[in-house]
Formats: C-alpha cells, sequence, structure tokens
C-alpha cells in the first residue's frame, strides 16, 4: 500500500480518446472563463468534448430552470457519451429528482457511461443508487477541478485518467495520526473489509434526502462523507441525524473525507473537527477513517459510488479496492 494519495492503476493505457459530455444539472454556471479552459484542458489531453445545449443556461441561480436541467440530464443519458461530467455542483438537483428518468439512466451506465460528479451531484448519484443500483462516480467538476488557473491537481488528473483507460482499480492514502480513545483502544484499528457496497457523498445533501425515496437503503455498506462550509457543531447535528435515522450503525465503515472552510469560533472553546470525529466512535462499532482525499478540495481520487469494493486499513495506511468493479 506504498499508493498514498493515489490511484492504483497498471500502467498501460490502451484506450483511445474518450467521448466527454459536459452539462449543467444544477448552479449556473458563473465563471466562463473556468469552463473554457476545463473544456481546453479536456480536449488537450486528447478526448473529444461535447457540450449540452443549455450547458451555459441561467435562470436565477440554476442553470436554467427545473425542465431544462431535466432535459440535459435526460440528453447526458443519450448522449452516447463514455463521460458525462457536470459543469458544477452548487444547487439544484434536489428538486427535480421525481422527475429524472432512472431507467434511461441506468440503462446509459449499463452501455458503460460514467456519470462524474461532487457537491450537490450527490443528489443524482443517491436517487440512481436507490431507484436502480447503478454505479456513478464520486469525483471532479468541469470548472473547479479542470478549469482552475495554473494546473490542475496531478492526482486528481491521474485518477481521472485511470477512470477514462478504464485502469483504475483503487485509493490508497495516509489517514491523520491520532491519540488513543479515552479507554486506551486505537482510534483506528487494522481491518480488513471485503465486498461491501460504497455509497456517500456530500453531507449536507445526503442528510436531505433522508426519509424520501432517493435514500440508499444501503446495510454494510462502507459510507464516505465530506462537506464545505460547515461548521463542526453542524456537521455532527447532521450526522446525528443518520446516526438516529439507523443509518450508521448499518454500516461497516464510515470514511470521513475532507471537511472544509468554515471558521471556529471563541465559544467553541476546543469543540473542533476532531471532537466531532471523537464523538462518532463512542456512538457506532463501526471504524471511523478520517482523511480520504475527496470533498470541495484540488486532490480528489474518483470513487465508484454503488460499487462493491473492499477496504484495508494497516496502521495509518488505507487502502479502497474496487478492481473488480469494471
Amino acid at each position: 500500500m506504498h499508493d498514498h494519495d493515489h490511484c492504483g492503476h497498471d500502467c498501460h493505457h490502451a484506450h483511445g480518446p474518450q467521448h466527454i459530455y459536459i452539462y449543467s444539472p444544477s448552479s449556473a454556471v458563473r465563471d466562463k472563463a473556468a469552463f473554457k479552459r476545463g473544456i481546453a484542458r479536456l480536449k488537450a489531453l486528447g478526448h473529444e468534448v461535447e457540450v449540452d445545449p443549455d450547458a451555459l443556461a441561467t435562470h436565477t441561480r440554476f442553470a436554467g430552470d427545473d425542465a431544462t436541467r431535466l432535459a440535459a440530464i435526460h440528453r447526458a443519458a443519450a448522449s452516447g457519451a463514455d463521460v458525462a461530467l457536470i459543469s458544477r455542483g452548487g444547487y439544484g438537483l434536489t428538486r427535480i429528482l421525481p422527475g429524472i428518468q432512472y431507467k434511461q439512466v441506468a440503462k446509459a451506465v449499463a452501455r458503460g457511461m460514467k456519470f462524474v460528479g461532487v457537491s450537490d451531484f450527490t443528489a443524482f448519484q443517491s436517487a440512481v443508487l436507490a431507484r436502480t443500483g447503478a454505479t456513478t462516480w464520486a469525483g471532479p467538476a468541469l470548472t473547479a477541478d479542470l478549469g482552475v488557473q495554473g494546473e490542475p491537481d496531478d492526482i486528481m488528473l491521474a485518477c481521472l485518467d485511470d477512470l477514462l483507460t478504464g485502469h483504475g482499480e483503487g485509493s490508497g492514502w495516509r489517514m491523520n495520526a491520532e491519540k488513543p480513545l479515552p479507554d486506551g483502544r486505537p482510534a483506528v484499528r487494522d481491518i480488513y473489509v471485503k465486498q461491501a457496497q460504497l455509497w456517500g457523498g456530500n453531507l449536507a445533501v445526503l442528510c436531505s434526502l433522508v426519509g424520501t425515496p432517493y435514500f440508499p437503503q444501503v446495510k454494510g455498506g462502507i459510507l464516505f462523507l465530506e462537506d464545505v462550509s460547515e461548521h463542526p457543531y453542524r456537521v455532527e447535528r447532521m450526522l446525528t441525524q443518520l446516526l438516529h435515522a439507523g443509518v450508521l450503525a448499518q454500516q461497516k465503515a464510515v470514511v470521513l473525507g475532507q471537511f472544509t472552510n468554515y471558521q471556529l469560533a471563541p465559544h467553541d472553546k476546543g469543540f473542533k473537527l476532531q471532537s466531532v470525529v471523537d464523538w462518532l466512535r463512542t456512538q457506532i462499532k463501526a471504524p471511523v477513517l478520517t482523511n480520504l482525499p475527496f470533498g470541495h478540495v484540488p486532490t480528489k481520487v474518483l470513487l465508484p459510488v454503488g460499487a462493491q469494493v473492499s477496504l484495508s486499513v494497516e496502521r495509518r495506511d488505507a487502502l479502497l479496492y474496487w478492481g473488480h468493479a469494471h
């Protein structure tokens, strides 16, 4: 497991250029320059990029009204592309979940299409999983990840390349060093979980689906979570929702990604994100792992949402493996 912060893959890339479909199912694209840079970058990597006719549409804060965004999702599914990549996250998917033609999406996935996205896209991914069992990919968005000024993150690019070439087999990373629990047990013990369903994504979006037909009923799964601009107490409050709803007790592991862009207050008096992690470990028997390179950060791996994966932990080294997902 020496492949830290990286995608496990073999090194001969046989696949040719991929057909990538760019569409906007959530918030309107405001940064047109980043949008253009992202497309230019994908083309420079040798791929064929098809842009949805309404990718730059706007309707208040959304990328077009609800009907426009639904049509974009269905055009993406019907495009025959290898990858359907969102322009950005934001907000907008939860309100159109009842209108998505899930059978059409699942058929596209069965034909080999990979739907990729992050953040608000968790709503789409969860709904597709709940309704069809099909696998989608948690990964980059066009503007925030590929459209950056300067060079995009090399690990994110390597993982994307693995997905595009069909060589992605897993992701290894190093967890935070942590003090033992109050009772003296290590914060994380060595484990091996074989063949569990990977699911999750953005914590706030996931919590917004609890009690709806779009929340996956995953038992014995591996739940990964990330969020942005949420104070640790709000993260804890959302985790208590999943805890009290009986969701966390049914998982074999909870994997925490990156929780970023929040500010602690003097009032916290030492309450911080680690306090939330420590608390969570007292609430569930399943291991709580940290530092997965995924979230609203440049370094993000790609994760197959809904796929069967294996998880191993050796001291601080963690590895998620899905070599069998293809």
